[in-house]
C-alpha cells in the first residue's frame, strides 16, 4: 500500500512593502513598522527624528528625496494627544513611508526644515491648526488663520463657534475682534435632495398645473 504524501506549499516571497518595513525597523529610533493599506509606516522616537530622517534621505538603500506632507491628528484622551505624519516619497526607488511621532501640547517636536526646507511651511500649518510647537523652526507663525486669531481650530475639544469673530467696523476704520455673539440658532438642516423630495420647484407651480391639467383624461361625454 501506497503511503500517502503531502504536499507543504512554500509561503508566498515577501512583498515590496514588508521588505521596507523590515529595513525601516532596522533603524534606530523606530519602535515598530507594520504595512496598513499597502503602505509601510513607522512609529519612530520624537527626539530620534532629525537623525532618523536625514538617515532615511542619505541612505541609498531607502533615497526619501521628498517629504510630500506633514500634518497633525488629535486624539484628546491621550497624554501625548498629538500625532505628527510625515507622508515620504522616493522618486528614485518609487517607494513611500508614513512617519509617525508623538507630542503632547508642551512638548517640542524637532524641525525637520533642515533637511527638507519645504516642512517649514506644513510646520506652520500644523502649529496653526493643532498648536503643535515645532523646536529650530525659525518661522513659527500663523499660516491660516489671522495673526490675532484665539486658539487652534483642528483641536477636537475647540468649540464650533470660536472665541472671537472677526469683523471690519465702518465707524473705526478698521478690523476689530470682538466676543462670538450668535445672531441665529444653530439651524436644523434637512439633507433630502430637492430633486427627490420636491415634485415641484419654486417657480415651477403653474407650469405643474398645466401640466397635471393636461395629463388628466379627458370627460367622456354622456
Amino acid at each position: 500500500m501506497a503511503e500517502a504524501t503531502t504536499e507543504t506549499t512554500a509561503p508566498p516571497p515577501p512583498t515590496r512593502e514588508e521588505l521596507l518595513a523590515q529595513a525601516v525597523a532596522a533603524l534606530p529610533g523606530v519602535r515598530a513598522t507594520r504595512v496598513a493599506l499597502e503602505e509601510v509606516v513607522a512609529d519612530a522616537d520624537r527626539d530620534a527624528l532629525p537623525a532618523l530622517m536625514t538617515r532615511l534621505r542619505d541612505d541609498p538603500d531607502f533615497a526619501f528625496e521628498q517629504v510630500m506632507e506633514l500634518c497633525g491628528v488629535d486624539w484628546p484622551e491621550r497624554a501625548e494627544r498629538f500625532d505628527v505624519v510625515y507622508n515620504l516619497l522616493s522618486v528614485s526607488l518609487n517607494h513611500r513611508l508614513r512617519v509617525v511621532v508623538t507630542a503632547s501640547e508642551t512638548t517640542p517636536v524637532p524641525s525637520v526644515n533642515t533637511i527638507w526646507p519645504v516642512a517649514t511651511w506644513w510646520e506652520r500649518e500644523a502649529w496653526d491648526l493643532f498648536g503643535i510647537v515645532f523646536s529650530g523652526q525659525p518661522d513659527l507663525r500663523r499660516i491660516l488663520t489671522d495673526y490675532g486669531f484665539e486658539g487652534h481650530p483642528l483641536r477636537k475639544d475647540f468649540p464650533l463657534t470660536g472665541y472671537v469673530e472677526v469683523r471690519y467696523d465702518e465707524d473705526r476704520k478698521s478690523v476689530v475682534y470682538e466676543p462670538v455673539k450668535l445672531t441665529q440658532d444653530f439651524r436644523s438642516f434637512d439633507f433630502l435632495s430637492p430633486w427627490e423630495g420636491l415634485t415641484t420647484l419654486p417657480g415651477d407651480e403653474k407650469v405643474f398645473t398645466e401640466r397635471a391639467a393636461l395629463s388628466k383624461p379627458a370627460a367622456s361625454k354622456g
